[in-house]
């Protein structure tokens, strides 16, 4: 709900003799902000796209409970009531409307049933409804706990209104309404890092514990990305390599005590996510923008000024100036916006919901789900002989990263249809193993990931584009300085399975191909060719699509931070660039890396 000072703005109206009831004949309630969500989570994962964060009923076949607000009411009478949502298997054509949801206000539930219609996002006309009293109750009521989704509720007092459904109308309309057309000024920073991953964590506080004032901003509610009790992903590659002993100490600060890589044993806890927290909240030289999505970018000159962070929960835009800007999103997002070079592989490494599954004291059964993958007849792993990773079979082999979809797909126009397939592939194998196998009858779906696991999309173009011969021929750069700890590790729809969905496999496996290591990454992968004050760290750096294979892990991602923390320290040091850092300071980086570290 965002409501913002209705009656203290409606006074100073009347006192200047101005009509306001125009301006308060259309209410806007967006549903992240809800003041009790309840069951539903909020997921802003392809707001650039769709155009707002939303709740999401994510009850894995359990209905979830009731989201509730209540909203100010000035004028009385009749409203009409639009909601904006889709039915998310409708893009498939599939049978039946699986996130199906109805709108209760005071108490009673609009006839309309929500999420039945429409492939994309759209308003669903929910009738009219007689308001009386100065406050609303609203609740979004669940019917199936099958991935139900509600981006906003719009009262109409001109019932004949339409809302607008185009992103850049969509956009005006929403900012007028919710008070949001200009942003706050936040000031400016030495070092602006975007992404709370590995990346962004070491690259935030290895800058700041060199001096720099560091602004972090991260688009949900905890840091460390992949590497998150929302995603569950371990740590991998090497730190801690000679020459550069001390490059990693800070990735080692981030390391978990206990792993479990497979099943219910991989709780959320195990990521520690509030310690990663503590570590960046304990630094006086960082300010947290946490829940803000960078999705605006000024540019002048070929350099970075200003990023525009939206509030994901709030819808508060955050005008936030630098002086050097870090794009740690994985996706290159920064740097897209900027106009930095990139590129972008036709077929990539796909994205995953990790899931797992649970034993429970008595016999438990499923809903058959006709609108899921049709597995009835397949093979995949968990289910038959054929393994998950590193020969995993068994209740194990379900949910593991090689249920990773989207080879190819854009990974931005078809980011929420990838997630949604591969919830249509978990949902789909575990109908087929409780329906047709009848078997775990003990079991039930304990955890699924909404988040997804990305591993490859855009890479940001450096002066130089590291790729596989250079990984092969163990070439020796000048500039080497990160050392990697895994092969090249390219994925590839399962050879096996693959024919299932020829156009969207939905089973991956891993293709390793081995080089000697250490191999030192140059520095000029980690900053753009043409935005003069953009680094970059993370499996969006200036890399192929086979070289990726070996740099996309994280601990590799923490060593890039790392580097970058400390090049941009000399950038303000020496009022240079950091094309400046290879070309003048090189000397002067190693030497901090070597003897300058604690």
């Amino acid at each position: 709900m965002r409501v913002k000072n209705v009656k203290i703005i409606f006074f100073i109206l009347f006192l200047c003799g101005v009509n306001a009831y125009p301006l308060f004949s259309q209410i806007l309630i967006e549903a992240e902000n809800f003041t009790n969500k309840g069951g539903w989570v909020v997921d802003q994962q392809f707001m650039d796209e769709m155009g707002s964060p939303y709740l999401l009923a994510h009850g894995l076949g359990v209905k979830v409970e009731n989201a509730v607000t209540t909203v100010p009411i000035e004028r009385g009478g009749k409203y009409r009531v639009w909601v904006r949502t889709k039915d998310w298997v409708a893009p498939w054509n599939a049978v039946g409307a699986p996130g199906k949801f109805n709108v209760v206000i005071n108490g009673t539930v609009l006839q309309e049933v929500f999420g039945t219609k429409y492939a994309e996002w759209t308003w669903q006309n929910g009738g009219i409804v007689d308001l009386e009293g100065t406050k609303t109750t609203i609740e979004l009521q669940d019917l199936t706990g099958f991935e139900g989704r509600c981006d906003a509720i719009l009262l109409c007092k001109n019932l004949d209104f339409k809302p607008a459904n185009s992103l850049n109308e969509l956009r005006k309309f929403r900012r007028k309404l919710l008070g949001t057309t200009r942003p706050r000024n936040c000031g400016n920073y030495d070092l602006v890092v975007v992404g709370g991953g590995i990346p962004g964590i070491t690259s935030s506080l290895m800058a700041a514990r060199k001096g720099l004032k560091v602004a972090l901003i991260q688009d949900r509610p905890v840091v460390g990305g992949n590497n998150s009790s929302e995603t569950r992903v371990w740590l991998g590659g090497a730190i801690n390599v000679a020459p550069y002993v001390k490059l990693g100490n800070i990735v080692k600060e981030l390391e978990q005590e206990k792993r479990a890589h497979y099943g219910d044993a991989n709780t959320g806890e195990l990521y520690e996510d509030d310690r990663k927290l503590s570590l960046l909240q304990k630094e006086k030289n960082i300010d947290l923008y946490m829940n803000c999505r960078a999705n605006e970018v000024v540019v002048k000159k070929n350099r970075i000024s200003n990023i525009v962070a939206e509030n994901i929960i709030t819808g508060e835009r955050n005008l936030i100036s630098g002086t050097l800007f870090a794009d740690c999103t994985g996706d290159g997002v920064i740097g897209y916006l900027a106009g930095a070079e990139y590129q972008m592989s036709d077929s990539i490494m796909g994205k995953c919901n990790l899931w797992n599954i649970s034993i429970t004291a008595n016999e438990t059964t499923f809903p058959k789900c006709p609108w899921a993958l049709d597995l009835t007849l397949k093979a995949f792993p968990g289910r038959s002989a054929i393994p998950g990773s590193y020969g995993i079979k068994g209740e194990k082999a379900l949910g593991g990263w090689y249920w990773e979809s989207g080879f190819y797909r854009d990974p931005f126009r078809y980011d929420e249809w990838v997630r949604d397939w591969n919830f249509r592939a978990m949902y789909g194998a575990w109908d087929a193993l409780k329906n047709v196998d009848h078997a775990y009858p003990k079991h039930q779906l304990n955890w699924s990931a909404y988040i997804s696991g990305k591993r490859e999309s855009r890479r940001l173009i450096g002066d130089l584009i590291l790729n596989d011969q250079h990984l092969l021929n163990a070439t020796v750069f000048e500039d080497g300085l990160m050392a990697t700890g895994w092969d090249m590790d390219v994925h590839i729809p399962h050879k096996d399975l693959k024919n299932y969905y020829p156009e969207d496999p939905f089973i991956s496996y891993d293709i390793h191909t081995k080089y000697k290591m250490p191999f030192l990454l140059p520095y000029r992968i980690l900053y753009s060719k043409n935005i003069n004050n953009l680094f970059m760290a993370g499996r969006d750096v200036s890399v192929t699509h086979q070289a990726l294979g070996s740099v996309r892990v994280m601990r590799t991602g923490g060593l890039m931070g790392e580097v970058v923390g400390i090049a941009a320290y000399l950038c303000k040091k020496n009022n240079a660039s950091p094309r400046d850092i290879y070309t003048q300071y090189l000397s002067e980086l190693k030497d901090q890396i070597l003897n300058q570290l604690p």
